[in-house]
């Protein structure tokens, strides 16, 4: 076995062109993702195959390349663009003398490194250890000596058994802990549900600027940088919005091509609030080439987390970067669909809040509302939720509130209300004999 790689170690990439529709992965993504892990690329192996070797996924030539490449340039660790199975990972490992990582684990190390909250740093040591159960090898043998003789009979139990049963048990334990911190997240979910706060998920490839959005968006100071998997920890903040009212926001994991099962799996409490959002702002960097490539990604990942049908918004960030204007675009059904933006600047800020006025307004019941005095308890929750615009109170002594709010949290206050109010939309004439008489 080889260590871990630190930072700052030497590193020869390996990249393999397969044909099209078999599992193509992008080179300079790549060589970022090695670079947002710390590591030094200081030589790239490309190869063509029409499939992997079973062995060394490449051939035993493209093999010898890579291992004079690794005693040219004195390299530390070997990483592959690509998944390798176990056994590949052990052979190369013997062959070239030095660590051998595939595409999982290079994005397991760098979630290792971006993880700060204490859910994020047990979800990333759950995926690891998944990940390493299937790459186990044999250690130790000393210790699983069954011959006859004294001093030479062993414990009974090999060395990888009890790896194996050390990691799940490890596993079975943190597995417990997230299952506590995802009830706290729920409780904090009904919570935003009681007090009927839509929540609004930033979502997106990585890197595309979801996290400097946040920032502009909310006032908050959530670490935002210019690399892979910057942000890992979600973030959640409410916001007021004109004409909408409160909203929570939150930032989320950014995805990228062939996300690691282990990783979807132990980000499931992460994910849940991207699965349980209202909307979702779909967040794409509008100056990137594989903009569209990277969309279908995204899309990809939502469906796998069951998130494939809730309603989006696409916000297409950084037009700082070029000579686009800011926009808002509406669908065929009427409803906003595409924004452009600059989260650095600011520009076409108002133009998303309106795309988030009009996305709710859509659905959204807007009129004077009459109270009796004797329903405070009604008018309270209602600024509790704050979708009260303005009140008057009559010569009778009821208030008429302007509303504006969901149109099922409205069907829920007027079955909760009974007789005791009064509705009249917006464009009511009613609106004039009321506010007529108000003092």
């Amino acid at each position: 076995m080889f260590e871990r790689p630190e930072t700052g170690e030497r590193t020869v990439l390996v990249h393999v062109y397969f044909p099209e529709g078999t599992g193509q992965e992008d080179l300079q993504e790549f060589t970022e993702l090695v670079r947002s892990a710390g590591a030094t690329p200081v030589a790239t192996v490309t190869a063509n195959r029409a499939v992997p070797d079973p062995r060394l996924f490449v051939g035993r030539g493209k093999a010898e390349e890579i291992l004079a490449a690794v005693r040219a340039q004195q390299a530390d660790v070997v990483i592959f663009n690509h998944t390798l199975s176990p056994s590949q990972e052990r052979n190369l490992e013997r062959l070239l003398s030095c660590r051998v990582l595939g595409r999982t684990g290079l994005i397991l190390d760098i979630f290792a490194q971006r993880a700060r909250s204490f859910e994020g740093k047990l979800q990333v040591e759950l995926a690891q250890l998944r990940h390493l159960s299937t790459r186990l090898v044999r250690g130790w043998t000393h210790l699983e000596r069954q011959k006859g003789g004294i001093g030479l009979r062993g414990p009974g139990e090999t060395q990888l058994e009890s790896d194996r049963r050390m990691i799940n048990m490890r596993i079975k334990m943190i597995d417990r802990r997230l299952e506590k911190v995802e009830r706290q997240r729920d409780q904090g979910r009904r919570a935003r549900a009681r007090a009927e706060i839509p929540t609004v998920s930033l979502v997106g490839y990585t890197n595309a600027g979801k996290s400097t959005l946040f920032n502009a968006l909310s006032g908050a100071d959530a670490y935002a940088a210019n690399q892979l998997f910057a942000t890992l920890d979600p973030t959640l903040r409410r916001i007021e919005v004109p004409g909408v009212g409160p909203l929570v926001l939150a930032d989320t994991v950014g995805f990228i091509r062939h996300l690691p099962h282990d990783l979807v799996a132990a980000f499931r409490a992460t994910l849940e609030e991207t699965r349980r959002a209202d909307l979702l702002l779909h967040v794409v960097d509008a100056m990137d080439e594989e903009k569209l490539a990277h969309i279908e990604q995204v899309n990809a990942v939502l469906a796998q987390i069951g998130a494939g049908d809730i309603p989006q918004i696409r916000v297409y960030n950084k037009i700082d970067r070029s000579e686009i204007e800011p926009q808002l675009e509406f669908g065929e059904d009427g409803l906003p669909a595409r924004v452009w933006v600059s989260a650095v600047t600011g520009a076409g800020l108002d133009r998303l809040a309106e795309a988030l006025c009009g996305h709710f307004h859509g659905r959204q019941v807007h009129g004077w509302l009459r109270l009796p005095a004797a329903a405070g308890g009604v008018r309270s929750w209602l600024y509790t939720i704050g979708q009260v615009l303005s009140e008057r109170v009559d010569e009778h002594g009821d208030w008429w509130l302007e509303i504006r709010m969901a149109q099922r949290n409205f069907d829920r206050l007027m079955r909760e209300a009974g007789g005791d109010c009064d509705f009249h939309p917006a464009d009511s004439a009613a609106i004039v004999a009321g506010t007529a008489q108000a003092s």
